[in-house]
Parts: C-alpha cells; sequence; structure tokens
C-alpha cells in the first residue's frame, strides 16, 4: 500500500494514478484531473507538485467555484490602483503569487467564459495582463486543473472553449468514486482512524469485521471526504468503543437488502457472490433481531396468562401469533430461554405470515428479509403457506 502525499489505496485504480503521477511530475505538461467531488483531486495535484522540479516553490490552490464570477479575474490576474470601485490600491493576483511554482486550479468547470480567453492566453504566452492595467507581465507558472464536470459535453454545449479544453487536457488522470474501489476503504479507514485517535489522544477499540463489511457495502456518494467524517464522528460519539453494526446503523443510514441488490457490483466479486453476501445479510439481520427481540418477548408473555399484542414500537416486527407460545403456569424464564434461536425465528416467520394474510411480501417486509430468504425458510420449517 501506498500511502505517499497522502493517496492511500491498493486498488489497480490508485496504483496506476500513483504511476501516471511519476511519470507526469517532472515534466511541464499540463495536468487535467477529473473525478467526483470528494474523490481526491487535490492530493493528485499537491503529489504532482511535490515530485516536480518546482517543489520548493508555491503552491497555489484557487477553488473557481467558490469566488464570484464578478471578482474572478481580478483574483487570479490582480489589479492596478482604480481599475474599478473599491481598488485603492495595486494587487497581485495568485498567477503573480505562483511565480516560479504552481497553480492548482480546482473546479475549472466553473470558469467564465471571458476568464476563459484570459486564461488561454497564460498558458500559451506565458503572460497576462493585470485588471486595468496597459503592460502585459510575464509568469512562469505550471497550471494543474481539475473538475467534477464533464467538459467534452460542457464544450459541446457551448460552456467551456474547445480551445482551453485541449490545451488543459494533455494529461488526464480520472479519480474513481470510492464505490468503484471498495479495496481501498479498509486502508483509508485504517488512516483515518488512527490519526484522528493520535491527535486528539483517544483510546479506541476499532471496527468488528461485520460493521466492516456493511461500510464497504455503503454507495459513498460524498467519497473519501465523507468516508472520513463518519469514521471521525463514529470515534467521538461512541466515546473511543469498539464500533459493530448496532453503533454503526445509528450514525450511517446502511442500504436494506433491497437496495444493497440496486448498489454497482465490484469488479472483484461475480454476482454469484454477492448474491450469497445478500442472502447472508439479510439472515444477520434476522438473527439480530430476534436476539434482540428475545427478552422483549419474555416481558411481554410473562405478564399475563394469554398472550396479548405486544406494544406498538414492536408491533410490525412481530405480528400478532398464529398461535399461542407455549406460557406455563408458573412462568418459569428457563422454558423461554431453552428455546432455540431456529424455533423462535420459525414462530416470528409464521406470525409474520398470518398477520399479512400470507402475502410473502408483507411478511418479508415486516420481517426485514428478503423474500428469497422468506420462501427458503417456509420451506425449512415447512410451514403451511
Amino acid at each position: 500500500m501506498d500511502e505517499s502525499f497522502g493517496i492511500i489505496g491498493q486498488s489497480p485504480a490508485i496504483k496506476q494514478i500513483l504511476l501516471t503521477i511519476k511519470q507526469v511530475a517532472p515534466t511541464e505538461i499540463s495536468v487535467l484531473i477529473t473525478g467526483e467531488s470528494g474523490t481526491g483531486k487535490e492530493l493528485v495535484a499537491q503529489a504532482i507538485h511535490a515530485l516536480s522540479a518546482r517543489r520548493q516553490k508555491p503552491l497555489v490552490v484557487v477553488n473557481c467555484g467558490a469566488i464570484p464570477e464578478g471578482i474572478l479575474e481580478s483574483e487570479l490576474f490582480g489589479h492596478e490602483k482604480g481599475a474599478f470601485t473599491g481598488a485603492v490600491g495595486a494587487r497581485k493576483g495568485y498567477f503573480e503569487l505562483a511565480d516560479t511554482g504552481t497553480i492548482f486550479l480546482d473546479e475549472i468547470g466553473e470558469m467564465p467564459l471571458a476568464t476563459q480567453v484570459k486564461l488561454l492566453r497564460v498558458l500559451e504566452g506565458k503572460e497576462f495582463m493585470r485588471v486595468g492595467g496597459v503592460k502585459s507581465q510575464n509568469v512562469d507558472v505550471r497550471v494543474i486543473a481539475a473538475t467534477n464536470k464533464d467538459l467534452e459535453k460542457a464544450v459541446r454545449a457551448g460552456e467551456f472553449r474547445e480551445d482551453l479544453y485541449y490545451r488543459l487536457n494533455a494529461v488526464k488522470i480520472f479519480v474513481p468514486p470510492l464505490r468503484e474501489r471498495r479495496e481501498d476503504i479498509r486502508p483509508l479507514i485504517t488512516k483515518f482512524a488512527g490519526d484522528f485517535v493520535k491527535q486528539n489522544h483517544i483510546e479506541f477499540e476499532g471496527f468488528s469485521e461485520t460493521a466492516l463489511r456493511m461500510i464497504e457495502d455503503y454507495p459513498w456518494p460524498g467519497n473519501v471526504r465523507e468516508l472520513k467524517n463518519v469514521v471521525e464522528s463514529l470515534i467521538v460519539l461512541e466515546k473511543g468503543a469498539r464500533i459493530d453494526e448496532y453503533a454503526l446503523s445509528r450514525h450511517l443510514k446502511t442500504p436494506s437488502p433491497f437496495e444493497r441488490r440496486n448498489l454497482p457490483v465490484p469488479t472483484h466479486r461475480s454476482s454469484e457472490q454477492v448474491e450469497r453476501e445478500f442472502i447472508y445479510h439479510a439472515l444477520l439481520d434476522l438473527k439480530s433481531e430476534i436476539s434482540k427481540l428475545r427478552e422483549d418477548l419474555y416481558h411481554t408473555l410473562i405478564s399475563e396468562s394469554r398472550p396479548r399484542q405486544l406494544p406498538p414500537v414492536y408491533s410490525e416486527v412481530i405480528p400478532r401469533p398464529a398461535e399461542p407460545l407455549p406460557v406455563q403456569n408458573n412462568h418459569d424464564q428457563s422454558d423461554f430461554e431453552g428455546m432455540t434461536l431456529e424455533q423462535l425465528e420459525r414462530i416470528m416467520i409464521n406470525r409474520a405470515l398470518e398477520k399479512n394474510g400470507g402475502s410473502k411480501r408483507k411478511a418479508s417486509k415486516a420481517l426485514g428479509i428478503s423474500e428469497r430468504t422468506l420462501y427458503r425458510k417456509i420451506k425449512e420449517y415447512d410451514l403451511p403457506f
């Protein structure tokens, strides 16, 4: 696993990115970094600068999407005194500040067309003019740009200059989303958790295997940035205790077995392996639910000599039984503790089917398992449905 410059991962995509960085860094060629927000495009730019001959010079980072259109040109190229209202003195822009170094233009797709023209002039002639100025200034800057937009589509729509696109796109580095490189998730968790507990002097007991699998199955729309925030939040909110599936579910909305079926299938697993994992997760969900409710079931039944409907909080999970559980007059708890998980599971499935009129779809939803798993359980327990 290569952790150089903060780029962490062991996937083929990350290995290829690191190789490309090492190839282009010593040159002066322009680089365009693409990928969704939160994938780590700025880290790639930092790595290119750190391996270049300009590493001892400044790296200036500019988020083009965060600067209002009306002042972006002044921010990039500076302005002369009196160039506009409020310009009480001359001011250097980001390109002047980055002279002899590197400038990283993040979210380049947000740059207005008028400013794109001036940027192209800098790239081709290495000169620019301050806002309100009358004399061109030379500048020696390497340009690295990044975007989460499809610039080719923007070019076709007339929203981005074609000549600028090809000038920036001398070398393209695509950083894939985290959901397409799930083998990088555990190394990232290890790095983020280790750094966080060290900086904050927190004792942390780590993640359970089931929790790690749940994290790997999550789609991570916010990519690496979201993963880092979640890991740090979990450590703080759980006070350093071991993070299991129950703790994780309190802070992260994990996909249900049905939602997991619609997630992209990782290329390193076959469809048969993924299907087995769906069934395994569904069984884990059922097992944990039964274990959690075993004690509540006992206390509910022991309070009366005849069965009654459970409190509302459980009514959707454990429907009214088709036939009452055996309860002795002395209500010996050992009668319930002696029941196996399979016996309790059979009773719960039977109750769910009875309450929902034999509907497999409604019963499986109430139990939190897939219909496929429910059909298999009906056959396994020889239930009359």
